[in-house]
């Protein structure tokens, strides 16, 4: 089982750089790459939130499921 995260097509489909959201959401450029590149082991409600205001859309537009 894996969780695919979508960040870049949202911010491709927004328009949007890595360091515009990062600037957005008050996280490092660092710290969103790691998340961007499935990297992460968690991700904090409040910065899934925030990722969702600023590119107004749902967290499921960001997060994916896949069963392997």
């Amino acid at each position: 089982m894996s969780i695919i995260v979508n960040v870049d097509v949202m911010l491709a489909k927004r328009k949007m750089t890595s360091g515009e959201l990062a600037e957005k959401i008050g996280i490092t450029q660092a710290n969103l790459s790691i998340l961007k590149t499935g990297k992460a082991k968690a991700v904090r409600f409040s910065t899934l939130e925030a990722i969702c205001k600023a590119l107004d859309c749902q967290p499921g537009d960001i997060l994916e499921y896949k069963n392997d």
